[in-house]
C-alpha cells in the first residue's frame, strides 16, 4: 500500500498539479482503496483539521504584513539603519540585512520582507557601485530571515503539525535568526572590502536623531507583539491580531502613508492568501492522518531502530532530502509533505522537536534562494525587472553560508534550545 501511495502522489506531482490537490486527491484515493476512513468523511476531516485557535494567527499576520507593505513603511527602517552604519565598509549591505532583520520581526514572511526592502535598497546599493547581482542576492538572502526571526508563519504551521508550543518555537528562532543576520553582514563586509564597494556619507547626530524618531513607531511593533507573548499577556494568535491593528494604526495616523480606501482591498488580498494557505494545510493534515492510519511513520521508526541509525546520521539524511526537495518545491509543499512523516520519528531518535523546528526552517530558507525554484529569487527578479540569471550569479556565496550555518544549527542544538529553556 505504501508503494501505491507513493506512485499516486508522484504521478500527480509530476503533472504540475497544485500541491493542495496532489495531497487531497492522494488521500481521497487511498481512503477509498484502504477503507481506513470513508471517503464521504473526508470533508469533515479537512474542516476539523482547521479547527485550531493557533492557526487563526496566520490571517492576522498576513494582514499585518499587507498593511506594512501597503504603507511603504520599510523606508523608515532603511533610513534609520543607514544613518548609523551606512558610512562603514559594506555599510549599505549591512543596512539591507539590518532592515530585513527588523522587518522580519514585523511580518513573518520572506517574500514580503525581500520585496519591501529590495525595492528601495537595491537601487541605492547599485548607485554606490555594488554589483547588481550581489545587491539582489543579498536582499534575497536577507529576506529569508522573515521565516526564521519570529513571528514566523512556517513555525506556526510546524507548531500545529508537531503539537509544539508556538511561543517556544518563536523563542527558539530568535538567537538563530539574529546570528544568521550577523553572519550575513560579516560576509557582506568581507565581499565589500574585496570588491571595493563605496560607502554612504556619514550622517550627523541631528540626522540620526531625526531618523530614529521616525522609526520608533515601527520599531516598537516587534517589542509590543513579542513582549505580549513572552510576558504572558496574550497568545500568539491574539498578538497577531494586535499586530494587524497596530500596523493599520501607524499606517493611517502616524506615518499617514495609507489611505482609508486601501483598508478593504488589503484585507481582501490577505483573505485570498489565507484561503490558499488554509486549503493547503487542510489537505496536508488530512494526508498526514492517512499516513498515520497506514502506520507509515511507525514502520519507518522500526526500520530506523533496526538499522541502529545514529542521531547525527538521521539528521544528515533528513537535511540532504530537504535540500534536494528545496531545489524543486516551494516551502509550504515541503513542510506539509514531510512533517507528517518526520515528526513521529523525532521521539524515536530522541531529537528535541523545538530544535528540529529551527533546523527545518533553516532548510526552508535555503529552499527560498536555491535555483531553479527559489521563490524569493523570482520575486526579486520580477520586482527589479532583471533576468533571473543575474541574481543566480550572485547567490552562490550566500548558499554556501546557509549550508555551513545549517550544519552548525543541526549539530549544536543549544543555539535553538537555550532561550526556550530559560524563559519557559
Amino acid at each position: 500500500m505504501e508503494t501505491l501511495l507513493l506512485i499516486i502522489f508522484f504521478v500527480l506531482l509530476l503533472t504540475g498539479m497544485p500541491i493542495a490537490f496532489v495531497l487531497g486527491i492522494t488521500a481521497m484515493a487511498m481512503f477509498h482503496i484502504t477503507g481506513v476512513i470513508p471517503v464521504a468523511a473526508m470533508p469533515e476531516a479537512m474542516y476539523s483539521s482547521l479547527d485550531s485557535f493557533t492557526l487563526m494567527a496566520i490571517p492576522f499576520f498576513i494582514i499585518a504584513a499587507n498593511f506594512l507593505v501597503g504603507g511603504n513603511i520599510s523606508r523608515y527602517l532603511i533610513d534609520f539603519a543607514n544613518a548609523f552604519v551606512g558610512h562603514l565598509t559594506g555599510g549599505m549591505g549591512m543596512v539591507c540585512v539590518l532592515s530585513c532583520m527588523v522587518f522580519a520581526a514585523l511580518i513573518g514572511s520572506s517574500i514580503a520582507t525581500a520585496l519591501s526592502i529590495g525595492v528601495i535598497i537595491i537601487p541605492a546599493m547599485v548607485k554606490l557601485g555594488y554589483d547588481k547581482s550581489f545587491a539582489m542576492a543579498l536582499t534575497a538572502a536577507g529576506g529569508t530571515l522573515g521565516i526564521l526571526i519570529p513571528p514566523s508563519l512556517p513555525l506556526i504551521v510546524y507548531g500545529v503539525i508537531a503539537g509544539e508550543s508556538v511561543g517556544d518555537l518563536f523563542l527558539a528562532g530568535m538567537i538563530p535568526g539574529v546570528l544568521l543576520g550577523f553572519l550575513l553582514m560579516a560576509l557582506t563586509v568581507w565581499i565589500a572590502k574585496k570588491r571595493g564597494f563605496q560607502k554612504s556619507a556619514k550622517a550627523g547626530w541631528k540626522e540620526r536623531r531625526s531618523y530614529t524618531l521616525k522609526a520608533i513607531p515601527v520599531l516598537l511593533m516587534p517589542i509590543i507583539v513579542l513582549g505580549s507573548i513572552y510576558g504572558g499577556i496574550a497568545t500568539p494568535t491574539e498578538c497577531a491580531a494586535i499586530a494587524a491593528v497596530y500596523a493599520l494604526f501607524i499606517g493611517l495616523f502616524v506615518y499617514r502613508t495609507m489611505k482609508w480606501g486601501q483598508i478593504i482591498p488589503v484585507i481582501v488580498e490577505g483573505m485570498k492568501t489565507t484561503g490558499m494557505i488554509m486549503f493547503i494545510i487542510a489537505t496536508a493534515l488530512t494526508f498526514g492522518r492517512l499516513v498515520t492510519l497506514m502506520q507509515i511513520p511507525q514502520n519507518l521508526g522500526a526500520l530506523v531502530v533496526s538499522y541502529q541509525l545514529p542521531q547525527w546520521a538521521f539528521l544528515a539524511i533528513v537535511n540532504i532530502v530537504l535540500i534536494i526537495m528545496g531545489c524543486f518545491l516551494e516551502v509550504a509543499s515541503i513542510l506539509l509533505i514531510t512533517l507528517p512523516i518526520i515528526v513521529p520519528l523525532l521521539s524515536v531518535m530522541k531529537i528535541n522537536a523545538i530544535h528540529f523546528g529551527i533546523v527545518m526552517v533553516v532548510n526552508m530558507e535555503m529552499a527560498l534562494i536555491t535555483p531553479p525554484v527559489g521563490l524569493v529569487l523570482f520575486a526579486i527578479s520580477g520586482a527589479t525587472k532583471s533576468p533571473l540569471s543575474v541574481i543566480i550569479k550572485g547567490i552562490w556565496p550566500f548558499i554556501g553560508l546557509f549550508f555551513a550555518y545549517l550544519i552548525l544549527i543541526t549539530y549544536v542544538p543549544i543555539i535553538s534550545t537555550w532561550l526556550p529553556s530559560i524563559l519557559r
